[in-house]
């Protein structure tokens, strides 16, 4: 990972990102006997478990995955049928007739034209969704094998025919980050009641990597009777062919957007524009002059085709490009026309098909446009999610597509705007939703204690693993990072060890979704103690997520997620630091790996160290580059004014951090001590001691008046 500027060749601007740097070894296409590529193998291993949940990025073959596991457990597990969900119709095409057999396995995928509902016309609403109620319906008491329904038909049925009706079936669930745990949403309660009732079989599916946002999919009992299958985004990339390099970086604006796309839009990309919804700050209210705009930002408009309702606009290079609008739907039959001709099959592999795709609510999770080359997006998004289903459209892998970018543009927050309080928000969501695609970019690591020796499968160079020394072990199959760190406490109980292998990257969303700890960290560093971050609010994240963990494994948990969090961003701050000095930028699938080495061969690591950086340094670095620094003062000392006191169970959390202090030091923290994480320790103990003598004034006073 690395930290260049996206230059664009048209003008002078350039956007200051994060980049992930890969090998391009073509294992993720590669297929094994069965026509299976790595994701869909690994997968199929775990073909027998009951619950299962695929944890896989866009383009990776969940589908496929899928169809090999579910013909398995129709033809070898029992089950009598399988029924496929998904969002919205238009990713059911993903689940069409597939020749399997050709490529060695042992069974076709086959969907019956009456059983594949994403097809049948109607709208999944609950006033004209019955007929497709009716078609599940005489599906389950048919004999063919497979159905596909989108999530609200699938939840109509349910209504309507009982849980009862779906007994001895398969139960494949696509996009997961769908459903939640929440009371309100039918499809997670139904599948609670589902897994309460046992007898069905479930592989969920989802490439977000933090299901449900800040509100959990499942409710843990249930979550934990899945098994996970995880494909990481750096396993993906790090095995495709062409693409080498992925961008990820926002920009700054101030007045009209449209005028900012005009700075950072280049003509010369295959590019989707997601428009602000009209709802939004951002937004002009006119969408149809937005795209009007946007497009006489590429050229002069030149009309239509009237086959593909594709836009001409020649651009003052001489090129006639052509532009999708996905947002005008005031014309019903042109925007059909754009639709068929974007799903046409024959343009799949067409480079020059399409060139720019302008679009609102479209053109997300399930749309395959290989060819996109860079994804442009105005305003804040909704969810994490969504940012990483767009970033996704950007990330296939497509002949001589060597690289792939995301910018988010964001309004900033003006000296004389009065929503300085909202704009400031919205930036820091993007920032937060750039800060974790690094950590989903980046490798899974594998953390022990010092000298606890090498592990399997890892390579520690040319002189191999040393006693005492500073090791980093590389799976090259995996591209899991070994790292030893002193003083690191390990998960003891099963769960704890699950989380810690599988889901820090959800125990890190908690943590930028946390808006004190973005404020403190970007813009009070000068005010705030890192370990007010690392040790007080990511712990208290912890406990918050996890109750059911001993306090060990708590504080397990938190070390492993603080330390995966600080090392990736150290190591994007030390190859930023490298490359500011002309040291030249790192290489290859090594880029991420040389800024660890960098950061580790300096020092020993140390889960103290760790816990004493601030996690937002190598952000605020970024961050300074692309934002004007009259505002970026404004905000630092709008967040600096705020009333900064102890909370209660802050208070109560600092004074046991300072019992574990007297318990090494023999004394208690000095609240006049240079060490400034030692004096907000005191200060803590101070605070509760107030806290208390308050709640023992208030009840002699209580019962003063009731004597």
């Amino acid at each position: 990972m690395t930290d260049p500027t996206s230059a664009n060749p048209t003008n002078a601007y350039t956007v200051p990102s994060v980049s992930i740097t890969t090998a391009r070894t073509g294992a993720s296409a590669k297929a094994n006997e069965l026509g299976m590529r790595p994701m869909q193998e690994r997968a199929y291993a775990k073909r027998g478990e009951q619950y299962l949940l695929i944890k896989s990025p866009p383009a990776s073959g969940k589908s496929r995955a899928l169809m090999f596991i579910a013909l398995d457990k129709l033809h070898h597990q029992g089950l009598r049928q399988a029924i496929i969900v998904v969002p919205e119709r238009s990713i059911g095409g993903s689940f069409a007739d597939e020749p399997l057999s050709r490529y060695g396995f042992d069974w076709d995928w086959q969907v019956a034209p009456q059983w594949n509902l994403c097809n049948a016309p109607g709208i999944d609403e609950p006033r004209v969704a019955k007929s497709k109620v009716d078609a599940v319906r005489k599906f389950l008491g048919s004999t063919d094998l497979v159905l596909v329904c989108t999530h609200a038909t699938f939840r109509f049925a349910v209504e309507a025919l009982g849980i009862e009706a779906f007994d001895g079936r398969l139960l494949a669930i696509d996009e997961f980050h769908h459903v939640s745990s929440n009371r309100d949403n039918v499809l997670g309660s139904q599948l609670g009641s589902l897994i309460a009732r046992d007898k069905v079989h479930i592989v969920a599916m989802t490439g977000s990597y933090f299901r449900g946002d800040s509100e959990a999919v499942l409710a843990p009992a249930d979550e934990a009777r899945f098994q996970t299958v995880t494909y990481t985004y750096y396993e993906q990339l790090n095995g495709y062919r062409w693409l080498k390099s992925l961008d990820i970086g926002y920009f700054f604006y101030t007045g009209r957007y449209v005028n900012a796309v005009a700075k950072v839009l280049n003509p010369t990309l295959k590019t989707i524009v997601h428009i602000p919804s009209v709802n939004s700050r951002e937004s002009l209210q006119d969408k149809e002059s937005e795209v009007n705009e946007i497009m006489g930002a590429l050229g002069e408009w030149r009309g239509v085709d009237p086959v593909t309702g594709f836009h001409l606009v020649r651009t003052g290079e001489g090129r006639l490009l052509k532009v999708a609008d996905l947002v005008d739907d005031s014309d019903l039959d042109r925007r059909s026309r754009v639709l068929a001709a974007l799903k046409d099959p024959a343009q799949k592999n067409n480079r020059d098909h399409v060139d720019v795709i302008i679009a609102l609510g479209m053109a997300k999770e399930g749309f395959d446009w290989i060819w996109c080359e860079h994804a442009l997006t105005i305003g804040y998004r909704s969810s994490l999610t969504e940012i990483v289903q767009i970033i996704g459209r950007a990330t296939r892998d497509a002949p001589n597509k060597e690289r792939a970018r995301f910018i988010n543009l964001i309004a900033e927050p003006a000296a004389d705007q009065s929503a300085v309080a909202e704009a400031v928000n919205d930036m820091l969501k993007a920032i937060s939703a750039s800060l974790l695609m690094e950590q989903v970019l980046a490798p899974r690591y594998e953390f022990t204690p010092k000298n606890q020796g090498a592990k399997d499968g890892f390579d520690y160079g040319p002189e191999g693993y040393k006693q005492g020394g500073h090791n980093i072990g590389v799976n090259k199959d995996t591209g899991q990072i070994h790292l030893e760190i002193n003083g690191l406490t390990m998960p003891q109980s099963i769960e704890a060890t699950r989380i810690c292998q599988e889901d820090l990257n959800e125990v890190v969303t908690s943590f930028l979704q946390d808006k004190t700890v973005l404020e403190r960290g970007l813009f009070d560093q000068e005010n705030t103690v890192p370990e007010e971050l690392t040790q007080l609010r990511m712990g208290k994240i912890v406990r918050e997520r996890y109750p059911e963990l001993t306090e060990a494994d708590q504080e397990a948990v938190r070390q492993h997620a603080i330390a995966a969090m600080n090392i990736t961003q150290q190591a994007k701050l030390a190859l930023a630091e490298s490359d500011a000095s002309g040291s030249g930028a790192a290489q290859g699938n090594t880029s991420l790996l040389d800024g660890v080495r960098k950061f580790v061969n300096v020092r020993d690591l140390d889960i103290d160290l760790i816990d004493r950086i601030n996690p937002f340094d190598a952000a605020y670095a970024v961050l300074a580059k692309t934002m004007d620094e009259k505002s970026l003062r404004q905000v630092q000392a709008s967040i600096a004014a705020k009333n900064v006191t102890v909370p209660e169970d802050e208070a109560r959390e600092l004074a046991k951090r300072a019992l574990l202090f007297k318990h090494e030091r023999s004394r208690l923290p000095d609240i006049n001590a240079a060490d400034p994480w030692e004096r907000r320790m005191a200060q803590g103990v101070a605070a509760l001691t107030r806290y208390r003598a308050q709640a023992k004034a208030g009840q002699a006073k209580e019962s003063i008046s009731n004597g």
